[in-house]
This record gives C-alpha cells, structure tokens and sequence, in this order.
C-alpha cells in the first residue's frame, strides 16, 4: 500500500486538530524532520522530507529522508548500517514539521562523522569571534572505511 497525503485544510481549526496528517510542503516539497533519540531524548539530525521519503517512512517505519545536497531519495543508514528505526512519528501544529523518535542501529551513530549526534559542536565566543568546539564525543565508527573518501 503506498500512502499518499490529502493537500492540507484551509480550516485552521481542521489542521491543528483534525484527524488527518497532511503534511504542508514547502516551494521545494519538503517538510523539516527533527530526529531525536528514543531513549534519552538527545538531538541527533535535522534533515528535510519529501512526500515520497514521509510516505516510506511511515509504511516501512525506517526513517528516509530526501536530500538536497544530492537531490535524492535517502535510507539513514543504509550505507553504515546504522538505520534509523522510527518509535514515534509527530508533526507540528500546522503540520510543516516532523519530529521522529528514532532508535539507531549498527554503532549508534547518526552523524556521516561517526559521531552519534549531527550536533557534536558547541559555538561560543572568543576573541576573534565565534568559535567551534567540538563536545559531541568521539566517533564511533572510520566514516573512510564505511564511506570512501569523505
């Protein structure tokens, strides 16, 4: 069964409470996906859907995405095995938002670094200006072994 997404309600009052998800796309067709961890809550990805990687994601419940960087279709984690099992699927109140509680596979990493989370930097400021310092741990895996050259 391949789902397909009704265009949203002009009745805000339908879209904030009704019982219908569907999602509003943007220009380029895509929804924000926020990607947490299902057990402790931590922020792994920021990533952006189309309506085919939302429909994927909610019949095979493996989190896809769509990327803009590569214009393509996206399965999380089939290259390093470190799939993106999907817990709990929410949107937004006006549906332009996902948020997926995820349980990662293989190293437990999210990030194409090896690190768990895409969010292993902290920005502070220093004398110069901002500055990056990474706090997100060590990697988890050798992106060069899974990936080739990065």
């Amino acid at each position: 069964m391949t789902i397909t997404f009704k265009s949203p309600s002009k009745d805000k009052a339908e879209l904030e409470t009704g019982p219908d998800f569907t999602p509003r796309f943007d220009e380029h067709g895509l929804v924000t996906a926020v990607v947490t961890d299902a057990k402790d809550g931590e922020l792994l990805m920021v990533a952006h859907m189309n309506a085919e990687s939302l429909a994927l994601t909610v019949e095979t419940g493996i989190a896809h995405y769509w990327s803009r960087s590569r214009n393509s279709l996206w399965k999380k984690g089939e290259t390093s095995g470190n799939l993106q099992t999907v817990v709990e699927l929410r949107t937004d109140c006006d549906q332009d938002a996902v948020w997926l509680k995820v349980s990662v596979a293989g190293h437990d990493a999210t990030c194409h670094t090896g690190r768990r989370s895409c969010f292993y930097r902290t920005v502070s400021n220093g004398p110069e200006g901002a500055v990056l310092t990474i706090t997100g741990g060590e990697p988890q895996f050798d992106p060069a072994a899974i990936y080739g050259k990065n």
